[in-house]
């Protein structure tokens, strides 16, 4: 199973619209998908599920996460890197059990020109120390606010080309 991650809690996201294309894909490609928008987390969650609580509305999500054996991390750019939002969700699940070993591929986004390239390189750097194997191949989409058509699905050539490649390797990975 393949958990596709978008990692803000910001309503009307273009994150989730990019989890909602690659799970399409995925599905199409005949493997299994499913979206965790960290939206879904539990209102008071900082307060209920971090330094060892957890509530039982958290524990849903963790279990999830812990039966996982792929992820696909959607982060969009905040203030040159990845949402705060991800990182605690990320200190928040269970360690080593949560990721340790599994694989993981990577896709930044921005409304501006470099599609997350410094928040992704962030985020790798937290994905290995938890030992996630990383998918070379990670995408980096820019503009992404031009990047959709009329059907929520990406339309521009070389991004279609790129997110299909990754899906691909990331399905043989």
């Amino acid at each position: 199973m393949i958990t596709i991650i978008s990692c803000t809690n910001r309503q009307g996201s273009n994150s989730l619209k990019l989890a909602e294309y690659y799970k399409k894909q995925i599905l199409a490609k005949g493997a299994e998908a499913e979206i965790l928008s960290l939206m879904d987390l539990p209102d008071n969650f900082i307060n209920t599920d971090l330094y060892g609580k957890r509530s039982e509305a958290f524990q849903i999500i963790q279990n999830k996460i812990s039966t996982t054996s792929k992820f696909i991390f959607i982060a969009p750019e905040y203030n040159g890197s990845f949402p705060g939002i991800l990182k605690l969700f990320i200190d928040a699940c269970t360690f080593p059990d949560s990721f340790f070993g599994k694989k993981v591929a990577l896709v930044g986004l921005s409304t501006g020109k470099y599609g997350n390239v410094r928040g992704i390189e962030h985020l790798t750097g937290i994905c290995h120390y938890i030992n996630l194997h990383v998918l070379p191949l990670r995408i980096h989409v820019p503009s992404i606010g031009k990047e959709f058509n009329e059907n929520g699905d990406l339309f521009l050539e070389d991004t279609v080309k790129f997110v299909d490649q990754q899906i691909t390797n990331f399905l043989e990975f």
